[in-house]
């Protein structure tokens, strides 16, 4: 079966905006990448074939036809960035209502018995209160860590300095 072919006619300034790129060599890797595959498949310009650039450039067959796919598809800019993904990789589990009452609970007084919250302790707590479905200590210690409140630190045994837990 027999790959679809793409073809790549660049104009003199697509054409110079990439040598630019790939004469500046800063930037991202794949961007650059890209850029030399684009300039290796112009029609306008000296063409190579797709193993000669593969071969060239050190990357896989299947990166330059998909480089040349993306710049017929997606347009010139869409051939060079990345694409943002729709969905995250995970959920986030805390929007910023979850977070605040978080927070509520992390500057209030400590349960009975207890001198001050631990993470484990607000972990329980924000499960028990429904707040989300499920939480370890380790989340709630990266989403405190974004706020600067000082109540907050001493109520969970954080540092404001350090931000670590304090022993």
């Amino acid at each position: 079966m027999e790959r679809q072919r793409y073809i790549v006619r660049l104009s003199t300034e697509e054409r110079q905006e990439l040598e630019a790129i790939v004469k500046k060599g800063k930037g991202n890797a794949h961007k650059i990448r890209n850029a030399q595959i684009l300039l290796h498949s112009d029609e306008n310009g000296e063409r190579l074939t797709v193993e000669a650039i593969a071969k060239l450039l050190h990357c896989n067959k299947d990166t330059v036809c998909e480089a040349r796919k993306r710049l017929v598809t997606r347009g010139f800019r869409g051939a060079l960035e990345r694409r943002k993904r729709e969905h995250p990789a995970v959920e986030q589990l805390f929007d910023g209502a979850a977070e605040a009452r978080l927070i509520a609970i992390a500057c209030s007084t400590p349960p009975e018995g207890r001198s001050r919250w631990t993470l484990q302790l607000l972990s329980d707590r924000v499960v028990e209160l429904k707040i989300v479905p499920h939480c370890t200590a380790n989340t709630v210690h990266e989403v405190l860590k974004k706020t600067n409140s000082s109540l907050i630190y001493g109520n969970v045994g954080l540092s404001p300095r350090s931000r670590m837990p304090t022993l």
